[in-house]
């Protein structure tokens, strides 16, 4: 018995059927895959109108500058005091039907003063406040 390997031999790949196998999958796809020009998809988008005014009939603005002075709907109040803001809120929101308290305060406003509005918003039975910040350049135009 002769048990010592010979010489090996290298293997041999053979592309041909592996090529053949993707050919009949590509064949298969193309064939059973159906192409549409256009597709079926509805999309309505949404449409803008700059022209018109925005109207927001329920809200009451107030600013708040940096100074500490206050602003109702672009109108300055007189005085920093509590009382003096919750009259104006009081006559800002007559004729209107639950009415909501925006507070934009300057960046650099002081805390007291966003808590001066919220008190008198309490004051005169304004229950729905939101807030929002604004850059300096838009409390000086308020202000003015």
């Amino acid at each position: 018995m002769n048990f010592r390997r010979g010489p090996r031999e290298e293997p041999e790949i053979n592309l041909i059927p592996f090529i053949d196998v993707l050919l009949v999958v590509l064949i298969f796809l193309m064939l059973t895959t159906t192409y549409t020009r256009f597709s079926e998809l509805q999309i309505t988008l949404p449409v803008a109108d700059a022209d018109k005014p925005l109207a927001r009939p329920k809200e009451i603005v107030v600013s708040v500058t940096a100074d500490g002075l206050y602003a109702i709907d672009r109108k300055p109040v007189d005085g920093r005091q509590v009382e003096n803001l919750a009259a104006a809120l009081a006559a800002a929101a007559r004729g209107l039907e639950d009415p909501i308290v925006i507070v934009t305060a300057d960046a650099s406003a002081a805390h007291q003063s966003v808590i001066n509005v919220m008190d008198a918003a309490r004051r005169a039975q304004l229950p729905k406040l939101t807030f929002a910040t604004q850059t300096a350049a838009g409390a000086a135009a308020v202000g003015r």
